[in-house]
């Protein structure tokens, strides 16, 4: 997916769920001004997780700014990957995480932010380290976290809106129907999350897609990608991250949202054998990784 697709799917995001706002808001309050103060509230949303969506996770995840002196071997890994993909070097965080992950936020390349978690430091090679690095920066150049950015926060805004119906929503004869009221409470904030699960789906794919074609390792990749799921597993990710930013890390950080059938539905992430599957694929010419660019 490239980057002009990306946006492209931003925008037509922002404007569907826009009119659904519009749509809902006159169910829920057809005498007053519910749909254009949800409204409001969702372009509010979205101007923050644009403007500070990044200060937010690395914050959330006790990330912390490190120089190349700490971390030589990470600094020459992600400046080698940047420098291939023709992008600026991106700020370089490390998380006091002890559960192994990794992630990428900000508003574009040019201020984008990778961060490791201590325990993935510990338990990756050098060549694993390096295909999830890839993979990250992918991320980064395919515009990805602007787009995850913008379905977290119309999640929120959607459920936001929807409670705040259920509560100051028909107080009078003529306000609105109690069981619409109820159907918003329960029904929108499942069909956000959905949204939201969707978007992040089909991005880890390509990601992964696009990390084997940068690193030229598929198979490092694979390898990292199943040693993450495996100590996840074990190590639970702290109270601090919480599961509106779950799409950012590589591996779903939070152990009970995975699932199968129609649990995979609130999975921030595909199944981990099935990106393993693709992976194989890429490193055994079944499949090859499409244009990075």
């Amino acid at each position: 997916m490239t980057p002009g697709i990306n946006r492209a799917k931003t925008w037509i995001l922002i404007a569907a769920l826009g009119g659904l706002f519009v749509i809902v808001g006159q169910l829920l309050f057809p005498n007053g001004n519910g749909a254009l103060w949800g409204l409001g509230i969702a372009l509010a949303f979205n101007f923050a997780m644009y403007w500070w969506s990044g200060s937010i996770a690395v914050r959330s995840t006790r990330s912390k700014p490190v120089t190349e002196s700490e971390y030589p071997q990470l600094y020459r890994t992600i400046r080698e990957l940047a420098q291939a993909r023709q992008m600026p070097m991106p700020q370089v965080y490390v998380s006091e995480m002890m559960q192994p992950n990794a992630f990428a936020t900000g508003r574009n390349p040019s201020n984008a932010k990778v961060a490791v978690t201590k325990g993935i430091l510990q338990i990756l090679d050098e060549q694993e380290l390096r295909g999830v690095l890839a993979h990250e920066l992918s991320h980064v150049a395919n515009r990805d976290i602007l787009v995850g950015s913008i379905a977290a926060a119309i999640g929120t805004a959607i459920t936001f809106l929807t409670r705040f119906a259920f509560f100051f929503g028909g107080d009078d004869d003529e306000g609105g129907n109690p069981l619409v009221l109820l159907a918003a409470w329960l029904l929108a904030p499942i069909a956000a999350l959905l949204i939201q699960m969707a978007v992040s789906r089909s991005r880890e794919y390509q990601a992964d897609e696009s990390g084997a074609y940068l690193s030229h390792d598929p198979l490092a990749l694979a390898r990292a990608l199943e040693k993450l799921e495996q100590t996840a597993r074990q190590v639970p990710a702290p109270a601090s991250v919480s599961p509106a930013q779950a799409h950012l890390f590589i591996t779903n950080p939070m152990a009970s949202l995975r699932g199968r059938g129609v649990l995979s539905l609130f999975s921030t992430h595909p199944p981990t054998a099935e990106r393993v599957a693709r992976l194989e694929a890429i490193a055994s010419g079944g499949t090859q990784p499409g244009p990075i660019g």
